[in-house]
Parts: structure tokens; sequence; C-alpha cells
């Protein structure tokens, strides 16, 4: 049995992502502290970020219709649902990642808050942060919806059509 599923592709669990947030905060915690000024980050992150989930929310709409063969939809192929979990795959991992990274620098910097530059970088690490927990939301919700449905979801189609 254990052969059978050397070749499948497993569903992202929540394991490796919040191992991916952990790593990033403390990443993000020691290059913080290891620069002797804070740089100002760019506020450009938050809405790319923002951007990415947004598509791949709706993407993720569409795609589960067309997978659920929904009246008005063409059915997907499955080389572009195989693209499409491999995206949501690598957006969960980068996300997870983004994520801690920029949570740990604005929780490094908070105590620091009376500082002008301190204060600008808190409130960017911390939008980009938030930003990056959208993405890895919209990335795994992809994924789930590449998932082809058991017999059962699909009701009353004919057997020839499934």
């Amino acid at each position: 049995m254990a052969e059978d599923d050397e070749g499948r592709l497993r569903p992202t669990g929540w394991r490796v992502p919040a191992l991916l947030v952990v790593a990033g905060a403390l990443l993000g915690v020691l290059v913080t502290n290891a620069l002797p000024a804070l740089p100002l980050l760019p506020w450009s992150a938050i809405p790319t970020l923002l951007l990415l989930a947004l598509a791949e929310g709706f993407t993720a709409g569409r795609t589960r219709r067309r997978i659920r063969h929904e009246p008005g939809t063409e059915p997907i192929q499955p080389l572009s649902a195989a693209r499409l979990v491999a995206l949501a795959k690598a957006s969960a991992l980068f996300a997870s990642l983004a994520l801690g990274f920029f949570a740990g620098m604005a929780l490094t910097v908070s105590d620091m808050l009376v500082l002008p530059t301190h204060r600008e970088v808190f409130l960017t690490a911390l939008f980009t942060a938030l930003s990056a927990g959208l993405l890895l939301a919209a990335a795994l919700y992809l994924e789930y919806c590449c998932r082809v449905p058991e017999d059962d979801d699909r009701g009353d189609e004919p057997p020839a059509a499934r």
C-alpha cells in the first residue's frame, strides 16, 4: 500500500506551513537584530501580495465550478488543474515564509515604536505579514478547489460523463 502512495501528490498539511512561519519569524528577528540601522521597507509588497491573493481566490472559485462540472462551465483539462495545484503549493510555501519573516520583523521593532523609522517599519511589516496571510489562505483554498470530487458529489450526472 505504501508503494501506491509514493507517487501521489498529497495536500498541504498544517505542519510544513507552520514550520516555515516559525523559521521565517526567526529569520526576521535575526535579520532585524543584525542590522545596525533599520532601512525603510518598501510598501509595494502589500498590494502585490493582496493582488496575488485576490487572483488565486478568484481562480479557486472558477476552478471548483469547472471541476464539479457545474452548468455553464467547460471541464478543466487535467494538466491545467495540475499546474494550478503546483501554483497553490508554491504560493502556500512562499506565503508561509513571508508571513513569518515580516511578523518577526514587526515583533522585533514593536517595543521601539516611539522612533518614526521603527513605527514605519512596524506598520509596513505588519501589513505585509497580513497580506501574506491572505495569500496563504487563498493558496490553500485553491489547492482545496483542485481536488476531484468523490462520485457522490457529482450526483445526477450520467455514469458515462464521469
